[in-house]
């Protein structure tokens, strides 16, 4: 597995990374290659989920930035901010999906990375047995579960900075996989709120054109 960085910091990150790999145990090794399978399994069973999830707003979302250009003056303002607001949630939504979906991809490597970033640790016991853990659930499911796993476990401000080196494992572990919940969840209280948004945009529009 290559990581590539510019100049001295990508070779030294390069160096690090390399020298975590070469100190994978076995145990290690076959803990993160059935956790990689458990991921791998959950992120392809929400893909066409996570499409839906995504694509309910949008019509609501356009349709908002659309009136918010037809309206005048303050009105115009508001509903465009509002629209703008929502398209940018969105957006985040699918790039975080778009990121997941490339992180399983390749199931070996993600495997790889996994137990790099068990060896990563100081606390190997105790990261090992985070991954352990997600063996039970599917879909959201195993993501909500690792993620309360997680929470419950003390990893320092280095170990974070350093999983940012592995381009797949990285958003499996904290604080990416936080982040990814946050926004699933902003995604899916965007499509009642999209429609509301619409909805007043009409009145708003309509009430400007009298």
């Amino acid at each position: 597995m290559r990581f590539r960085r510019s100049g001295a910091l990508g070779a030294h990150a390069n160096s690090a990374v390399s020298d975590f790999a070469s100190r994978i145990d076995g145990h290690s090794a076959e803990v993160a290659e059935r956790a990689a399978q458990v991921i791998v399994v959950a992120v392809r069973v929400l893909r066409l989920p996570t499409a839906i999830l995504g694509a309910l707003s949008v019509p609501f979302i356009v349709a908002t930035l659309v009136l918010g250009q037809a309206a005048d003056g303050v009105a115009s303002i508001l509903i465009l901010g509002a629209g703008l607001a929502m398209a940018v949630v969105n957006a985040l939504f699918w790039i975080r999906r778009r990121s997941l979906l490339q992180a399983v991809d390749d199931p070996a490597s993600l495997a790889t990375e996994l137990a790099i970033m068990i060896t990563m640790t100081d606390k190997v016991e105790e990261t090992r047995g985070v991954l352990t853990q997600i063996t039970g659930g599917a879909g959201w499911g195993v993501l909500r579960r690792l993620r309360g796993i997680w929470h419950g476990t003390q990893m320092t401000g280095r170990w974070i900075d350093q999983i940012g080196d592995l381009p797949r494992a990285r958003y499996f572990g904290p604080p990416r996989l936080g982040t990814t919940i946050t926004i699933s969840v902003a995604a899916l209280w965007l499509i009642p709120i999209s429609m509301v948004v619409a909805f007043f945009a009409v009145i708003g529009t309509v009430a400007g054109s009298f």
